[in-house]
This record gives C-alpha cells, sequence and structure tokens, in this order.
C-alpha cells in the first residue's frame, strides 16, 4: 500500500521564533496589525510503501524522530493519506 505524510514541523511555543517575530513585525507595515504572534515552521510531504497504515505511521514517526525534526526546539505531527 502506498500512503501520502503530511508532516507539519514547528518551534516549540516556549521558544523564540525570529522568523515569526519578523513578520509579525512587518504585517503592522502593510497595513495588517490585527494579525499577530504568527509562527513560522516547515511542511514536509513525503510517499510511504507500507503493508498497512499502522507500519506507515510508524515508518513516518521514526523519520521525525530521527531526522525530520529536532525534539529540544521543534514538535511535529503528521497525518497519512491511503492513495
Amino acid at each position: 500500500m502506498k500512503f501520502i505524510a503530511e508532516i507539519d514541523v514547528m518551534p516549540l511555543k516556549a521558544l523564540l521564533d525570529p522568523q515569526g517575530k519578523a513578520v509579525t513585525s512587518s504585517m503592522g507595515n502593510i497595513g495588517l496589525g490585527q494579525i499577530s504572534n504568527v509562527r513560522i515552521g516547515k511542511h514536509i510531504t513525503l510517499e510511504v510503501e507500507a503493508s498497512s497504515k499502522e507500519e506507515a505511521n510508524s515508518l513516518v514517526d521514526n523519520a521525525c524522530n530521527q531526522l525530520l525534526h529536532n525534539p529540544v526546539m521543534e514538535h511535529y505531527d503528521f497525518k497519512l493519506i491511503e492513495e
């Protein structure tokens, strides 16, 4: 079975997000002062070949933990879509 994993990696809420702060500051400059607390992360998509959704879930979780996020600074979540 083939699955598509949609992964979002975001900075931990307790940590400063310099990119998000810069964008938040710029919102007021372009007339969008109503927007605040911007947080910027990354979105990753990948294809997974697995015999079940549980196996695909485990493979993606391992990829996130071992390579795609830094647990000291980021958290992640993902969804699997069966193709």
